[in-house]
């Protein structure tokens, strides 16, 4: 079968390592089930994979991609859940977890085998497109908001660098739920673009806001740490997933943060429970996610070298 596959690993060129072409088809152990992929998008995750973080020389040749929707063996429309491990669910009990590519192969093909337990029912109201953006960075978007930052309507929240996947969810996703967003961005058309999207506002990286808000999402890391941390209310809460800017900012605050009693809480992806919940809500609400392009699957080193280039706006989707 066709996939997009990583043959080794490059922390400089990462596109270097990666390969279009044939590889074999998916075994499906017991408890485990083959998607046929109609459409995958594209995540960090996949360019951190080609740097090597996460992804052994072992583990090589990998096809990468952690999100999917297709359909299963009998004919019906799934999203996959792209955690595998989580609750010993088609793996032995002792596996930790871990995201799909990083011990089996991934979504960039035109199959793809999960455990059964990974797979859930796609709404008819979305498209494949569609929901293959939400496992992956949609995903930690609804759990870094509504789990981990735990805000109601009514509250404020910070998304620090939109355009990206899990930034622009947590716009769309905030604004959908009654939450009063504002955001930054570097680039003046992205701002105008968060604000047509619900936020109340947009502002220039470093900018002060309007009022200090209940609750920061933080995927940039080392650039805007300080930043997210001066904007918070006293008692309130940075959720972090990701750290595209370094992990080592200037200044940690650590003064700030404890005299303002605020909280700083990690987030990685969130459970199956909570992707359902974010299926559901899609479908109740009429939110779509974002995307910024679809390709086709053989295009694939484009959409990861525009990833890496952070020119874009939402999610790139590989149609097979």
């Amino acid at each position: 079968m066709f996939a997009a596959y990583a043959t080794h690993t490059d922390r400089d060129n990462p596109l270097n390592g990666l390969e279009l072409g044939d590889r074999p088809e998916p075994a499906a152990p017991p408890g485990w089930t083959v998607v046929n992929v109609k459409a995958a998008s594209l995540n960090h995750h996949d360019l951190w994979s080609l740097r090597g973080v996460g992804l052994g020389e072992e583990a090589l040749p990998m096809i990468l991609g952690c999100d999917a929707a297709g359909v299963d063996g009998d004919g019906n429309e799934v999203v996959v859940h792209s955690v595998i491990g989580q609750t010993g669910h088609g793996v032995g009990p002792r596996e930790p977890r871990s995201i799909l590519t990083e011990r089996y192969q991934g979504t960039f093909a035109e199959r793809v085998a999960v455990p059964a337990w990974n797979v859930l029912p796609k709404p008819k109201e979305l498209s494949f497109e569609e929901a293959a953006c939400l496992p992956t960075a949609w995903l930690t978007a609804y759990r870094m908001l509504f789990t981990n930052a735990d805000v109601r309507p009514g509250d404020s929240v910070l998304v620090q660098g939109a355009g990206g996947g899990v930034a622009t969810a947590a716009i769309v996703l905030g604004a959908a739920a009654g939450l009063r967003v504002f955001a930054t961005s570097r680039d003046e058309v992205k701002r105008r673009r968060v604000v047509e999207l619900g936020a109340e506002g947009a502002f220039e990286p470093g900018a002060r806001l309007p009022h200090r808000v209940d609750a920061v999402i933080e995927t940039v890391g080392a650039a805007t740490w300080s930043h997210s941390v001066k904007s918070l209310k006293p008692g309130g809460t940075l959720v972090i997933s990701g750290a595209t800017s370094g992990q080592s900012p200037a200044s940690a605050e650590l003064n700030r943060i404890f005299f303002q009693e605020l909280k700083v809480v990690g987030s990685t992806m969130g459970s199956k429970e909570e992707l359902a919940g974010l299926l559901s809500f899609c479908a109740a609400t009429g939110v779509r996610p974002v995307i910024d392009s679809v390709l086709p699957l053989d295009r694939v080193p484009e959409g990861i070298e525009k990833m890496a280039g952070g020119d874009l706006f939402g999610k790139v989707v590989l149609t097979v």
